[in-house]
């Protein structure tokens, strides 16, 4: 037998009850600007020397301690300390999990409100007198808004028991809260992601200030050996004049030579406890009571070889990308529930309870009472404000999606310039180490002239003062390719990937994971 019209109406009406539909866009993420290949890689002759490796299956991946690559134990110890105690990620991590109730909160939607509100109501009514003499009272009484007779005391005094318990429901039907916990995972993912970007920002922060400090230990060193250089040339000079063969103009150019290179020694101090308090702060110690003591001997780190990879895999490596991504998606999300505004909504409600003006029967069944129904609201005239809202929302996603092409471009440039400058920097540190050499040869020339008593002790001090300029120059460069390397790893994502960013249902457990 086939069903009647009101049964197929009556069914229908029950599977969209249980279902629904969801109005609004569906979110596809949109296209992002990328290369076949990064142009420094293939503009790079010696990819060893510059610092990186080609893309390699597997075994060529970061991992997750990427320092690890670098085989420092200190930096090592510091990068451990840093996802434990700075005071960014442990902000980053309370914001995750503030987004991570917003989903709970919102699922909570789905299902029925139910409520109770007991009361023990004590008042006094005017009194009538009746045709037999019998007193009553007219008027409202209880909480159920029922108006009848109730016994009262002859100076009008009553008492009220009432136990209502109140349920009302609003099913889903046009997607309004489903599009919210879309939007809200995305947001908890964004926030997972932006987690991890604080934390790879701190570790890399940490790791360029431990080079920084490094360097200026190894400069210390350089300026402490060539101070006792100097004092050696002022003691030559000094002899050379009391015995005649020299001047006193001499003596004078190697003090101040002398005096001013302990000058610049001392003057590295500032610097090396600046990046010191720097680092105490990025892994969650007073600077009063942290220190890092002074590197024995000049560090001879040498740049770890750092697989790129392809450019199409930077948009799955890095977490800024990852957290506009998934802001994109929020976005996306919230033009549906600006459009669900467009349609009726539904209200199931029900009351049901116990009222009575005597304790002893308050809660038998004949004083229960009972009110069931459903109700249906739909704004007929609001001015344009639902069409504005959804414009809003359309305008607010297309920035979004601006952003997050912004990101991407922002990305590649950041792989591109240190791919550029580890690049650059291999041939420079070569061409820096030659010109080191040429400057010892030029000393050692100057000086035997000048022993010789051919040339001015003016020479010495200006082969000198080429010396030590490049050495520094030495120095500072190959502290430059540490750091270049180490933000380099961080322009890749630091060995992160999207796999890492935690699933709608991990956002919506109340456990508390660290993503």
């Amino acid at each position: 037998m086939r069903p009647s019209i009101r049964e197929s109406t009556a069914r229908l009406l029950l599977l969209t009850l249980l279902t629904g539909c969801t109005v609004g866009p569906k979110y596809d993420r949109p296209s992002a600007p990328t290369a076949p290949s990064y142009k420094e890689l293939t503009a790079a002759d010696d990819t060893d020397a510059a610092g990186w490796k080609p893309a390699q299956p597997n075994d060529a991946a970061i991992r997750g301690d990427w320092w690890q690559l670098f085989n420092d134990p200190q930096l090592s110890a510091l990068e451990q300390q840093v996802n434990v105690s700075n005071q960014n990620i442990a902000a980053s991590f309370a914001a995750f999990l503030e987004a991570r109730t917003l989903v709970r909160e919102a699922r909570a939607q789905y299902y029925p409100t139910l409520t109770t509100t007991p009361s023990v109501t004590r008042g006094r009514q005017p009194v009538a007198k009746a045709a037999h003499g019998a007193t009553v009272v007219t008027g409202t009484t209880g909480t159920t808004g029922t108006t009848g007779t109730s016994a009262i005391s002859p100076d009008g005094l009553y008492t009220d028991f009432s136990l209502p318990f109140d349920a009302s429901w609003t099913p889903d039907l046009w997607g309004r809260v489903r599009n919210t916990v879309k939007g809200n995972v995305a947001a908890a993912q964004a926030s997972a992601a932006d987690l991890q970007n604080t934390r790879l920002t701190a570790q890399a922060e940490v790791a360029v200030d431990y080079y920084e400090l490094r360097s200026q230990d190894a400069l210390k060193q350089l300026l402490d050996a060539t101070v006792v250089a100097y004092q050696k040339s002022l003691e030559l000079t000094q002899a050379l004049y009391e015995t005649g063969i020299d001047d006193d103009e001499a003596v004078a150019q190697a003090e101040v030579q002398l005096q001013t290179t302990q000058a610049q020694a001392t003057n590295l101090g500032i610097a090396r406890a600046q990046y010191e308090h720097a680092i105490a702060l990025l892994v969650g110690q007073p600077a009063s009571t942290f220190s890092i003591a002074v590197a024995p001997e000049p560090p001879q780190v040498d740049l770890p070889g750092i697989p790129v990879g392809v450019p199409s895999q930077l948009l799955e490596r890095r977490p800024d990308v990852a957290a506009s991504e998934r802001l994109m998606a929020q976005a996306n999300a919230q033009i549906g529930v600006a459009t669900s505004a467009y349609y009726p909504t539904l209200t199931l409600s029900a009351t049901a309870g116990f009222e009575s003006n005597s304790l002893s029967n308050w809660l038998t069944w004949p004083n229960r009472f009972w009110s069931v129904g459903p109700s249906l609201a739909e704004t007929l005239f609001d001015a344009g404000l639902r069409g504005a809202t959804v414009q809003q929302y359309q305008a607010a996603y297309d920035q979004t999606v601006a952003s997050y092409r912004e990101t991407v471009l922002t990305a590649f440039q950041q792989v591109e310039d240190n791919l550029a400058a580890l690049r650059i920097l291999a041939q420079e540190i070569k061409q820096q180490d030659t010109a080191v050499a040429s400057a010892e040869r030029l000393l050692a020339i100057a000086t035997d002239r000048y022993q010789l008593g051919l040339d001015p002790y003016l020479d010495v001090i200006t082969a000198q003062t080429a010396l030590l300029s490049a050495r520094q120059t030495a120095v500072t460069l190959r502290m430059q390719q540490l750091t270049s390397g180490v933000q380099l790893i961080e322009a890749l994502g630091g060995g992160w990937d999207v796999s890492q960013l935690p699933t709608s249902k991990d956002v919506a457990s109340r456990s508390t994971p660290a993503p």
